[in-house]
């Protein structure tokens, strides 16, 4: 008989405080169609996120909400409503730029329609008997949703260390959104995790879904850079590569490859835990300090006009 405690994820208690949305809004008048100057790659692979989330989080309120009568722990409890709060906001927040790039003689609607179908459809609610069936599906749901919240807190704790993107002059507003966001996803890490692992928490299901979830945004995110390239009318013969997406890596002004890749261990570790990467502290010094967040804030204090 082995001595050895099973390996279990290990939280960072401290990392843990309560949720709230804010009610942010954003003015896109002034921010060009290439935010990033001079860089139109770059700044359509970070675009993709606009195409991608106001579906993406939109499902996970959704599902989210099915889930709350399961929950049998009041802190998580709370911290789900806390988090499907901040997921709506910032569903709103990115569906609020489309307008703005359809302006910009950019017209979004043929690719969102096919995200649309991959959540609404793909991954919505099924014809499915109640008991078993039904609630496997919730489950396999609840688990691609810890996968996917896996890497949209890895991104939002890159975004708030990209410092190229200053040096680079890439939108003051841009940036705002991306690190006001990027801060709620750092805040939140742990909850899709955490819920998971209240409801089911088996390896082989943590295992299965994160390669469905890592294969999927790969998929829809090189279509997504690929759609906006050729389809920026600024651009003669507008191609995406990943030539452009390394070079902009070794840049700072995205992700590397190679910090990509070292998520991939991390997540399917037996002890992993969201809390173990990225900083609260750092996050929440962000959100003092975002004039989006902060005006929300005001228009919401006590005393506000």
């Amino acid at each position: 008989m082995s001595n050895k405690a099973p390996l279990r994820p290990e939280p960072v208690a401290s990392e843990h405080i309560p949720l709230k949305a804010r009610n942010v809004a954003f003015d896109w008048a002034d921010t060009p169609l290439h935010w990033v100057p001079g860089d139109p790659s770059t700044t359509h692979t970070i675009n993709v996120l606009h195409l991608l989330l106001p579906a993406g989080e939109r499902w996970f309120v959704h599902v989210y909400k099915q889930v709350l009568p399961y929950i049998r722990d009041e802190r998580l409890r709370a911290d789900v409503i806390g988090f499907i709060g901040q997921e709506a906001m910032h569903s709103q927040a990115h569906d609020d730029v489309l307008p703005h790039l359809k302006k910009q003689g950019l017209d979004p609607t043929p690719y969102t329609a096919q995200v649309d179908w991959f959540f609404e459809k793909l991954l919505g609610d099924r014809t499915l008997p109640p008991g078993r069936a039904r609630h496997w599906w919730l489950l396999e749901r609840v688990a691609l949703i810890a996968a996917i919240e896996h890497y949209t807190a890895f991104l939002g704790d890159w975004v708030l260390n990209a410092e190229e993107l200053d040096a680079k002059g890439a939108d003051a507003t841009m940036l705002d959104l991306l690190r006001w966001h990027g801060a709620e996803e750092v805040e939140h890490r742990s909850v899709a995790f955490d819920l998971f692992m209240h409801l089911d928490g088996g390896y082989r299901r943590r295992a299965r879904t994160w390669a469905t979830a890592f294969a999927a945004l790969v998929f829809l995110w090189q279509r997504g850079v690929r759609f906006f390239m050729a389809n920026d009318p600024t651009l003669l013969d507008g191609k995406a590569s990943f030539k452009e997406f390394f070079r902009a890596g070794r840049q700072g002004v995205l992700p590397t490859t190679g910090a990509v890749a070292r998520t991939i261990p991390q997540y399917l570790h037996r002890t992993y835990h969201p809390s173990q990467y990225g900083s609260t502290t750092q996050a929440a010094a962000y959100l003092a300090a975002s004039p989006a967040a902060t005006a929300a804030e005001s228009r919401t204090s006590p005393g506000a006009a």
